[in-house]
C-alpha cells in the first residue's frame, strides 16, 4: 500500500442522446483516486446544484475505447458513425441514458491515470486493513 495518494480530475462535456431530439450537452467531471485504484468516477451535472455519480472499472473504460465493453449497468463502445467518439450507456432502476463523448478526451484522462498507477499495479495501492475495518462491525467483542 502506498501513502502518497493522488486524485486526478478532468472536466468534459458529454452529449446526452435521445431519439428524435437534438443532443443535450452535459458537464461531466471524471475522477480517479488512488484510494480506489481500480475505479473511475464520472459525475454528471444534473441541474444547478445536482450531480449524479457513476463509479465503474478503469479497465471497462479502457476496453470500451477499443470495442464493446460491459454487460451490466455501464456499457462503453466506440461509435459506429463517428470513430472519434465513444458511446456510454448507463442503466439504473430509475432510467436509462446514452451519452456520446470524445474518445481522445477519455483516452487522455485514462493515460493520466496510468501515469499515476500502471495497469496491473492497482493492488499496491489498496489498504486491505482499512477496507476490512469498514466492512467488519467495530462492536464484535
Amino acid at each position: 500500500m502506498r501513502n502518497d495518494h493522488v486524485t486526478l480530475r478532468s472536466t468534459a462535456v458529454f452529449d446526452l442522446l435521445a431519439p428524435r431530439t437534438p443532443a443535450v450537452p452535459v458537464k461531466v467531471e471524471l475522477r480517479y483516486d488512488t484510494r480506489d485504484p481500480y475505479a473511475v468516477v464520472a459525475a454528471f451535472r444534473t441541474g444547478r446544484a445536482g450531480w449524479v455519480e457513476w463509479v465503474y472499472a478503469r479497465d471497462l473504460l479502457a476496453d470500451g475505447l477499443l470495442a464493446d465493453a460491459g454487460d451490466g449497468d455501464v456499457r462503453i463502445r466506440p461509435s459506429v458513425e463517428d470513430p472519434e467518439s465513444v458511446l456510454i450507456e448507463l442503466n439504473s432502476p430509475s432510467g436509462h441514458a446514452m451519452f456520446e463523448a470524445s474518445a481522445q478526451e477519455l483516452a487522455d484522462f485514462l493515460d493520466r491515470t496510468y501515469d499515476v498507477v500502471l495497469p496491473g499495479n492497482e493492488h499496491l495501492w489498496v489498504d486491505v486493513d482499512d477496507a476490512l475495518t469498514h466492512l467488519i462491525p467495530n462492536d464484535l467483542g
